[in-house]
């Protein structure tokens, strides 16, 4: 009843406008639509709030929780569309799962206001600073599982997203705040005029104090769109090493068969589709490497082992049909499969069930149609590939039990075969019903090449390319970033644009070039600027395929990949100094 009571006053009307200023212009900004001048203004809901109620602790915390829903609500509304169709879960437990999740994955609104609160009225003056460093505080301590920050949004700017090199997206959100937070104290027009009158004023501290914060954020502009633009000319001026020509298949392949279809029907079908699309398009000319996205052929494996085997996720036809893709096309195919072990514990001369570890892996096969390096995915998806909790598998049928992998390599990939093959009938889908995956082989004996490593890139296996700090942990230096995903859990929502959106950064980061391979789309190619190639973009839930060339950009260890976050930390401490001995003093 205090809650309704609440909302139908007029201090919850102006609660809930500031969640919407923030949660609409923030959802305006970001991808799909791409309006990155409605970012500036973004912020002004949470200033406000944060003003009406300085110091009042609790209501600040309710606010926060305000701004976790409503934001959750108007951005990531297909969160309730993931829990009822890849959880399973009916409406009224989708419901308090979907609220439950916007306030504990958007923590940092309620500490973003706590922060922000106790600083200015320490300070007790307008000073920009505090809500620069009360964001990124807010945003590098809480936890978020999908992780969205403000400086995502400002990155669709090309200019500013150049910055990302230096800062990734935590120092773009520092940005934001510090002019977004000028901005809100010149909305009104007295504000402005006083500033206006100080500057004309003949007392000499009143003019040193407006020079002076005149000064402060045009250095900060000056900074970030002045470093912006450099890195923009020096990296659009490098010349690449080498071109690599990429296809991407994107299959649509069903993610489950509760609705009554077939299951080996719609394999084949699967297959099939997969066999034309491919070969359809390669008649135009040979690839160096074809990628497959994450459950582009589900459910299976190509690692044909004891445990595998025991499994009854080994498929001999997969197989065959991968190592036809290679030798067919005499190209290196990147794809995604389920992949077993046993657990260290493990009894010898027999498998149990319980010793059996699921991975979600990808795998390289070269122009020869041989099994090479694989990559499992290491960062995990709560609730999507694990449960936190054993006993929280019973709700959710649809949720994986997978273990993490621990191997950080680069996945190398090989010269392809320059010549077509030499077979007068090649191999297709319906042959792998007689012939098995030592029989494609055989059967492309005579155009087997010699294997020569061309390169390698780093692989990343869905929602681990947002996770920017992962990332770098990779060693090497790849030639470009593929990422596989399958975002057909979420429909056909904003999700997938906002995935890719917020793994481009990476692009930046590592000034590589990103291969993204989606199930259902969108797949598209990314450039070490952080631009999306053509704007082409393969449409959400069909099939399709998209093929680039693909540049090399010559190694070069950013500041970002070398140390980090640093400057952010670097950032938070000194100003935190400044304002102990501030507050120091003035006590």
């Amino acid at each position: 009843m205090k809650l309704v009571r609440f909302l139908s006053s007029r201090e919850g009307f102006i609660s809930v406008f500031c969640y919407t200023i923030t949660a609409v212009f923030s959802f305006l900004s970001f991808a799909p639509l791409s309006l990155p001048l409605f970012v500036w203004a973004a912020p002004f809901g949470l200033f406000i709030i944060e003003k009406r109620n300085r110091g009042e602790w609790k209501k600040l915390i309710y606010h926060g929780f305000g701004f976790s829903i409503l934001f959750y609500l108007v951005s990531f509304h297909w969160v309730y569309y993931m829990t009822t169709v890849f959880g399973g879960f009916d409406w009224y437990l989708a419901v308090p799962i979907f609220i439950g999740s916007a306030i504990l994955l958007n923590f940092k609104f309620p500490v973003y206001l706590l922060v922000f609160s106790f600083l200015a009225k320490r300070v007790g003056r307008f000073f920009p600073l505090i809500a620069s460093v009360s964001i990124l505080f807010a945003e590098f301590f809480t936890p978020q599982v999908f992780p969205w920050y403000f400086g995502n949004v400002v990155a669709e700017n090309q200019i500013l997203a150049q910055n990302a090199e230096y800062t990734s997206a935590y120092g773009l959100s520092a940005f934001l705040f510090f002019v977004s937070y000028y901005l809100f104290y010149l909305r009104k027009p007295k504000n402005f005029l006083r500033l206006f009158s100080s500057f004309l004023s003949k007392h000499k501290n009143i003019q040193k104090k407006f020079v002076f914060a005149g000064l402060g954020v045009v250095f900060v502009l000056v900074l970030f769109f002045g470093n912006g633009y450099y890195l923009f000319q020096k990296w659009s001026a490098v010349k690449p090493l080498a071109e690599r020509d990429v296809l991407v298949v994107q299959p649509n392949a069903p993610l489950e068969f509760r609705d009554g279809r077939n299951p080996a029907e719609e394999i084949r079908n699967l297959m099939t589709r997969i066999d034309a699309m491919t070969d359809l398009e390669l008649k135009k000319g040979p690839v160096d490497l074809i990628v497959l996205p994450e459950s582009g052929i589900p459910f299976f494996t190509t690692h044909d082992t004891e445990v595998t085997r025991f499994s009854r996720i080994y498929w001999h036809q997969f197989e065959s049909l991968m190592a036809i893709l290679s030798l067919r096309h005499g190209a290196n195919v990147f794809y995604n499969e389920l992949d077993a072990d046993l657990v260290p514990t493990a009894l010898p001369g027999r498998i149990s069930r319980r010793d059996v570890r699921m991975y979600n892996s990808s795998v390289l096969m070269n122009p020869n149609g041989e099994r090479r390096n694989s990559y499992q995915k290491v960062f995990l998806l709560i609730f999507g590939e694990y449960m936190p909790f054993e006993w929280m598998y019973a709700l959710s049928g649809q949720t994986g039990q997978f273990a993490p992998g621990i191997n950080l390599d680069l996945i190398p990939y090989y010269e392809p075969r320059k010549n077509p093959s030499s077979q007068i009938k090649n191999l297709h889908w319906e042959d792998t019903m007689t012939m098995g995956p030592a029989g494609v082989r055989e059967y492309y004996s005579k155009d087997k090449v010699e294997e020569k490593q061309m390169g390698s890139f780093l692989p990343l296996i869905c929602y681990e390319v947002i996770i920017s700090e992962f990332v770098r942990k990779f060693q090497g230096d790849p030639d470009f970033i593929v990422n596989v995903t399958n975002d057909k859990w979420y429909g056909n929502s904003v999700e997938s644009y906002q995935h890719h959106t917020l793994g481009r950064m990476r692009a930046i980061e590592f000034r590589k070039w990103i291969v993204r391979s989606t199930n259902s789309g969108t797949s598209v190619f990314t450039d070490h600027l952080g631009r999306n190639i053509d704007n082409d973009f393969t449409q959400i839930e069909t099939t399709a395929v998209i093929r680039k060339k693909v540049q090399v950009i010559p190694g070069e260890m950013t500041f970002y990949r070398l140390y980090g976050n640093l400057l952010s930390y670097l950032y938070m401490g000194i100003v935190g100094l400044v304002f102990f001995f501030y507050a120091k003093r003035n006590s």
